[in-house]
């Protein structure tokens, strides 16, 4: 369908600028992809969905990333790739019209704001007031620093030298990490609190989008894949040894019902908008069109890096969801439910866990209180979000595999730490092409913003999509309800219509290009998520329940400030439940917003399509094709006709040898 060709020129090449596009090697490239794509949705989302019981949450990510997730990365990356790297907007606004690509290009900013905020709402959960971890990860940045201009200035083309120094480096850091904390001056200098961390992270955003994508960006996202795939490779080798056994039974007796104390809402369709980014997501869809069809060196790398790059994620998903699955229920609940149904006490937490009538589950204080203990938490009751399950069940796993019950709260904080570092390199790529985007759509206006190696058109933009995400984070923060449980669904139906969206410009580009007999590799993914997500959309929206629609919730907080009363559910004081009544109206406007931009996108999409079926004209929107002077190989490894090509590059006269060549 694509028919990938390396003799043609990708961006990298004939749009070289040092800064925004720059021909990556495949290894780091691949990293740098990874680390982008990979954040909360694969770690978080199959953790909160284990309330559904394991085969529902497994099943959805196998098929979902197999048919949609990978399809979604792959043809967007490569579309993107083709016409010069432009956003993903931007693809809408030529393939689908002035209607259709405006609303495409107000919903991919709107909700990129949203996405990029919520990723950092969970580095700050994870790094508040834990030393190592902030110590760990902002080590990580002289680091990329270094192997970046190493790569660049000392030894040009060495990233197997240059990956075990930063390894090696990288392993520093971590233990490093631990031994600070424990120290008097490390624990006073590195122990944070989240508005600290929450103005750090928005800073370190802003930095990371305007540097050169060589000095910062890539090589920093390629060594946080060292850890992201280290950690789960050894969880999945731990997995094969340890064989936990699975506390959930298939389907749990919340697959039937829609008043889940984990997340409400029928298994259909909150389970595949919770997964989120474990199977489909159109966060992916913004990194493929961003900053990765910008660094690639040739067309056919794009497969492997977007098909297998989600397929890796997929693989990170199934471990989060195993390590879910082999916690105790009732533990799992307890530490799931919020502090409105547990009091944020081990009492209450029994108490409640054991009045849900789930089989099998008998809930005591001591169970409570020794996990706690093993981790070296002083509670674990209402830890909400999905992160500190996920590294509980880590720790339990891990600690039969290496080091025994003394290392379980070392592998407790290490986990906290990875999940941490994880996810921020999302944020610092999500900024990067949240930039890319608004150059895209201002420059219809003003053209010179279209160029990105402009730095004061940079700058600008940057510095608005840093402010948006920043103040959405900051409200995060601050928010009465624990910030992730209220942000996170808006976090997931987004996402999900993001990638209805892309999905939707897809489907327009393969028809333009007459591959019709391929049509249906596009239309049923788009189908599935466009019915999945404005089903959401219309529940979160309508629905009368208070802790599933965002307008009845906020009428049951203006009901209780108008009888007086000056404590209502989780909000304790009368400021917290104004806060709640301001960010339920906002959340819900922006729900109607997305999902009848989400419409306009998918209507207008099949309008285009089904109009090109009758004209049967092809024609396309990419560059026009350029010769390439760069070789470099199709996949990860190289193979044997590979290295003989090389050779042959090798043996020509230097006035006549590529531009650059290597594997």
């Amino acid at each position: 369908m694509l028919r990938p060709n390396d003799r043609r020129a990708t961006p990298a090449e004939y749009k070289a600028d040092g800064k925004d596009y720059a021909a990556t090697d495949r290894r780091i490239l691949f990293g740098h992809h990874f680390a982008a794509i990979a954040g909360a949705g694969a770690l978080a989302g199959p953790v909160l969905a284990a309330q559904m019981g394991f085969l529902p949450g497994t099943l959805w990510i196998i098929v979902g990333v197999v048919a949609a997730g990978a399809v979604q990365d792959y043809l967007v990356m490569f579309f993107s790739m083709r016409r010069g790297g432009r956003s993903l907007g931007q693809m809408a606004r030529d393939e689908l019209g002035v209607i259709g690509g405006t609303a495409a290009l107000v919903a991919t900013i709107v909700i990129m704001v949203i996405i990029v905020a919520i990723l950092a709402l969970v580095v700050v959960n994870a790094l508040a007031e834990s030393p190592w971890g902030v110590f760990s990860v902002s080590m990580t940045i002289p680091i990329a620093l270094f192997m970046g201009c190493y790569l660049r200035f000392i030894r040009p083309g060495k990233v197997t030298e240059v990956s075990i120094i930063g390894f090696i480096l990288l392993m520093l850091a971590i233990i490093g990490g631990g031994w600070v904390s424990h120290s008097e001056w490390g624990a006073a200098f590195f122990h944070l609190d989240k508005v600290t961390i929450a103005w750090g992270i928005i800073i370190y955003g802003f930095i990371a989008a305007i540097l050169p994508v060589w000095l910062l960006l890539a090589p920093r996202d390629y060594l946080s894949t060292f850890m992201k795939v280290g950690v789960i490779v050894m969880l999945a080798l731990a997995i094969i040894v340890v064989r936990p056994e699975i506390k959930v039974p298939a389907f749990s007796e919340f697959a039937g019902r829609d008043n889940g104390s984990v997340f409400t809402g029928s298994i259909f369709p909150f389970l595949f908008v919770t997964i989120a980014c474990g199977a489909l997501s159109g966060f992916h869809a913004l990194i493929s069109s961003g900053t990765t069809p910008k660094l690639s060196e040739k067309e056919r790398q794009t497969r492997f890096i977007g098909y297998g790059g989600m397929l890796m994620e997929a693989f990170v998903a199934i471990m989060a969801l195993v390590a879910a699955l082999s916690i105790d229920r009732g533990i799992y609940f307890a530490m799931n439910s919020s502090v409105a149904a547990t009091g944020g006490t081990i009492e209450g937490a029994v108490a409640f866990v054991n009045s849900l009538g789930l089989s099998g589950v008998n809930l005591t204080p001591d169970m409570l209180a020794q996990t706690a203990q093993n981790v070296g938490e002083q509670s674990i009751v209402s830890r909400t979000g999905g992160a500190p399950t996920l590294a509980v069940g880590l720790a339990q796993i891990m600690h039969q595999f290496v080091g025994g019950q003394a290392f379980m709260s070392f592998w407790y904080h290490f986990a906290i730490m990875f999940e941490a570092l994880f996810i921020l390199t999302a944020v610092d790529a999500g900024t990067r092409v949240s930039r890319f985007m608004l150059q895209d759509a201002f420059g219809n206006f003003i053209p010179k913003l279209k160029d990105t190696s402009w730095r004061p058109g940079a700058w600008l933009t940057t510095a608005i999509m840093v402010a948006a995400w920043g103040a959405v984070l900051l409200m995060g923060v601050t928010d009465p309800l624990g910030g992730i449980n209220t942000l996170f669904p808006l976090f997931g139906i987004p996402n999900q219509l993001l990638a209805a969206i892309a999905l939707a410009v897809c489907l327009v580009i393969v028809a333009r290009a007459g591959r019709w007999k391929y049509l249906w590799i596009v239309a049923l993914p788009l189908a599935f998520a466009a019915v999945v997500t404005i089903t959401a959309s219309y529940q979160k929206i309508f629905s009368s329940v208070p802790g599933v629609g965002y307008f009845a919730q906020n009428a049951a907080f203006s009901k209780a400030l108008a009888d007086g009363k000056t404590s209502f559910g989780t909000a304790k004081s009368v400021p917290a439940m104004e806060a709640v009544v301001r960010n339920s109206m906002i959340q819900g406007v922006l729900s109607v917003i997305f999902v009848v931009l989400s419409i306009i996108v998918i209507a207008v999409a099949i309008w285009v399509t089904l109009r090109i079926a009758r004209s049967g004209k092809i024609s396309n929107f990419e560059d026009p094709e350029t010769p390439s002077r760069i070789f470099a190989p199709a996949g990860l490894f190289v193979s044997k006709a590979e290295k003989d090509i090389q050779a042959q590059w090798d043996a020509l006269p230097e006035a006549e040898r590529p531009v650059r060549a290597g594997h």
